[in-house]
C-alpha cells in the first residue's frame, strides 16, 4: 500500500493545469478537470473541497467557474498538497515489537526498551527527509519541469480544451 494515496496524484497533476506556460495561474472546473484526467468527477470534487478547505485553492464564480490556486504556484509546495489531501500521518507506526522477544520472558530488560527503539528512529529520520524533500519542491517546479520535457503546443492544447469545455457549458462565451 502506498503511503501517499492516489488522491493526491490526481490533485497534484489537475493543480498543474491550472498553471499555464508563462507560469500564470487560471481558472478550471473540477467536472473539465476530471474529464481531462479521466477521474470520476465526485472524486475530483472530494480533493478539491480538501484543497480548498486547506486554502490552497480558491473558487471562482461566474461563467468560466470553478477552482483557481489561492496563492502564487511558487508558494505552494508539494508538502502542502500532500498534507492537504491525504492529512498529517505518520510513516510509520511503531508498535513496540522490541519488548515482546521471547528470551526476555515476561519483562523486558531495561537496556531493551529505553530510549526510543532503533527501528522507530530511522523512521521518523525517514519521515522527516521525505517532508523536507516534498517542501523543496513547489508547483511552479513541477509545472515548470513538464513544460521543459513536453512540445512547446502540450500547454496551448491544454488551454484550448479547457476554453472549448468552458464555452460547450456556456455558450455565450463562445
Amino acid at each position: 500500500m502506498a503511503h501517499i494515496s492516489s488522491g493526491v496524484e490526481y490533485g497534484i497533476h489537475c493543480l498543474l493545469f491550472l498553471i499555464d506556460e508563462s507560469g500564470c495561474e487560471r481558472g478550471a472546473s473540477v467536472r473539465d478537470l476530471a474529464e481531462l484526467q479521466g477521474v470520476p468527477v465526485d472524486f475530483l470534487a472530494k480533493i478539491f473541497t480538501k484543497l480548498a478547505k486547506a486554502r490552497l485553492v480558491v473558487a471562482t464564480e461566474g461563467v468560466k467557474g470553478g477552482f483557481s490556486l489561492a496563492r502564487s504556484a511558487s508558494e505552494i509546495s508539494v508538502l502542502d498538497v500532500v498534507t492537504a489531501i491525504d492529512g498529517k500521518k505518520a510513516l510509520f507506526e511503531c508498535r513496540e515489537i522490541r519488548v515482546r522477544c521471547a528470551v526476555f520472558g515476561d519483562v523486558a530488560p531495561a537496556w531493551a526498551t529505553s530510549g526510543t527503539c532503533a527501528v522507530h528512529s530511522v523512521m521518523l529520520s525517514a519521515q522527516q527527509l521525505m517532508e523536507e524533500a516534498l517542501a523543496k519542491e513547489t508547483l511552479f517546479d513541477l509545472a515548470d519541469r513538464v513544460k521543459r520535457k513536453s512540445p512547446a503546443s502540450y500547454g496551448t492544447k491544454i488551454i484550448s480544451w479547457l476554453d472549448d469545455r468552458a464555452a460547450l457549458r456556456n455558450p455565450k462565451l463562445g
